[in-house]
């Protein structure tokens, strides 16, 4: 299924593009925090690429010779935050709210730009999401050709694949995280990336 369908917005003709810092991420295993402003913390199960070169004016065609590898990514998210104005860039980067690993897998290990793996997320031990790295909207190819007309990519950049339909901000009535739960990403032939929440002190 299509996250777009569950956002307040229309499936895009070109991807939804916003940095986050380092600072709002933790690795395998550490606490995502609940900001202390707002209850909304949401979770959103993506592929992570990294990259091993890089460039500007990247033809998609030559786009996954600069992939090193993918890992996993938990694009925790500050609803009431994300949707205060037209730019989620502040709703997506409050500290430790999101997560990134626990491993990278080399591209040569997994099908081209990662396609056709089944993404998971669980919560508590449900799975919440569930869908195929083959229906991204915007492949890796694309996503890496589309960023290097703006932006000159490098060695070690992270670029993140969007999330597909199941967060809690999507569901009636909407189901944010709270401390004590367990939030898992799992995607085939990469691994399982796990972080409790807790409540920022």
């Amino acid at each position: 299924d299509d996250h777009t369908k569950e956002s307040p917005y229309e499936q895009p003709d070109y991807p939804t593009l916003f940095p986050r810092w380092n600072s709002s991420l933790t690795a395998h295993n550490q606490p995502l925090i609940r900001p202390r402003v707002s209850d909304t913390l949401d979770y959103e199960g993506e592929m992570a690429v990294v990259l091993k070169s890089g460039g500007r004016h990247i033809r998609k065609e030559d786009a996954l010779d600069q992939v090193a590898g993918y890992a996993l990514f938990n694009e925790g998210s500050v609803r009431a935050y994300q949707f205060k104005s037209p730019q989620w860039t502040v709703g997506k980067n409050f500290d430790n709210t999101g997560a990134f690993g626990p491993v990278l897998v080399t591209a040569d290990e997994l099908p081209a730009g990662g396609k056709g793996l089944l993404l998971e997320t669980r919560v508590n031990g449900k799975v919440v999401q569930s869908a195929n790295t083959e229906d991204m909207l915007f492949d890796v190819a694309t996503l890496i050709s589309t960023l290097s007309e703006a932006v000159t990519l490098e060695a070690g950049d992270v670029i993140v694949s969007g999330t597909p339909a199941g967060v809690g901000f999507g569901m009636t009535p909407k189901v944010f995280l709270k401390a004590g739960d367990i939030v898992e990403v799992s995607i085939e032939g990469i691994g399982k990336l796990v972080n409790p929440v807790v409540d920022e002190v």
